[in-house]
């Protein structure tokens, strides 16, 4: 079927809107970090005569006017905060409804080249923080978030972007839908994971009390504790882990399929095995005595380079089975 071009062109400013979007939720989120310090903590309470919300009686056997205790304002920063948090969900859905855009212009599950892969991986670590990360406590780490979902993003949209078009030959299979979707989900599950990981030793270097000063130390007191970050990064690769591995497992039953074997040592088949191993190695470090802090997060961070690696280096660089980024 020929290609929609309404859509296409549709899905591509979707995209590019989500990334503005996405930038405007960060730089509302640093606002917040750089004025933070210069607000008080607990907000004033102003008590005025015949006005405010809240009503207070007198005192017993005391003649007089109801006073109306006015409830503290918010504090600007913590505003802004929930602002940029709102408008999350706007760029978040511009972003799943270029992805959706896509698929219809195509006529095709969007994961046919590195632009789509990406754009997916990006939405699906999006769409876990809003689910994992929209408690108060962690607002903190979504700018450490938004930050290479921007990156990947811009580059998904620049040096990666494809033109909307068929899949090669190679990809029409219904195994297309099932296994890079699962793999796709599985690698922003792991952002997340790396983000966290990067974050809790940050936050080990750096303490977060009232001692600590200059511009690390007033960063680190917007930041999750170190043991809400360690657990933030156990609980996302346990979720991404299984699913990861699921794709792995699908790819092999989709090349024996197509190239008459389950495994033949391919680079990105690999990568993914050794990233696969590696994330492995920090889920049974993280359950180890002696292992479980500084070494585990080291492993995870180990694991989320292999991932980048993986993506990036093997797909574009390394020639195997799999070049078939569609860059042009």
């Amino acid at each position: 079927m020929p290609i929609d071009e309404t859509l296409a062109s549709y899905s591509d400013l979707a995209f590019k809107s989500a990334i503005v979007i996405y930038a405007l939720v960060c730089l509302m989120l640093i606002w917040q970090f750089a004025i933070t310090r210069t607000v008080p903590e607990t907000a004033r309470k102003l008590v005025t005569v015949g006005g405010g919300s809240d009503e207070t009686p007198p005192p017993a056997g005391v003649p007089g006017k109801v006073v109306r205790t006015e409830r503290p304002q918010r504090p600007f920063p913590e505003r802004l905060g929930n602002m940029a948090f709102a408008v999350l969900f706007v760029a978040f859905g511009l972003h799943a409804a270029s992805i959706v855009l896509r698929g219809f212009a195509t006529h095709r599950f969007p994961l046919g080249n590195m632009y789509e892969f990406v754009s997916m991986a990006c939405a699906a670590a999006v769409g876990l923080g809003l689910v994992l990360l929209r408690d108060q406590r962690y607002r903190g780490m979504w700018a450490f978030l938004l930050l290479p979902v921007l990156i990947l993003m811009f580059l998904a949209g620049t040096v990666l972007h494809a033109d909307a078009a068929p899949v090669v030959p190679a990809l029409k299979s219904y195994w297309l839908p099932v296994h890079v979707t699962v793999v796709s989900i599985g690698s922003g599950v792991f952002l997340v994971s790396g983000v966290a990981s990067l974050l809790f030793l940050f936050r080990l270097r750096q303490p977060a009390g009232e001692e600590s000063t200059g511009v690390l130390g007033n960063l680190a007191r917007r930041l999750p504790d170190a043991q809400t970050l360690d657990r933030l990064a156990y609980r996302t690769t346990i979720i991404g882990f299984p699913i990861f591995g699921a794709g792995v497992i699908l790819g092999a039953i989709w090349a024996e399929a197509a190239w008459g074997r389950f495994w033949g040592w391919d680079p990105k088949e690999t990568v993914s095995f050794i990233a696969w191993v590696l994330y492995a190695a920090y889920l049974h470090a993280r359950a180890t005595s002696g292992w479980r802090d500084t070494k585990a997060a080291w492993i995870n961070v180990a694991g989320f380079v292999a991932m980048l690696f993986n993506l990036f280096i093997i797909n574009i660089v390394v020639s195997g089975l799999h070049s078939y980024a569609g860059l042009n």
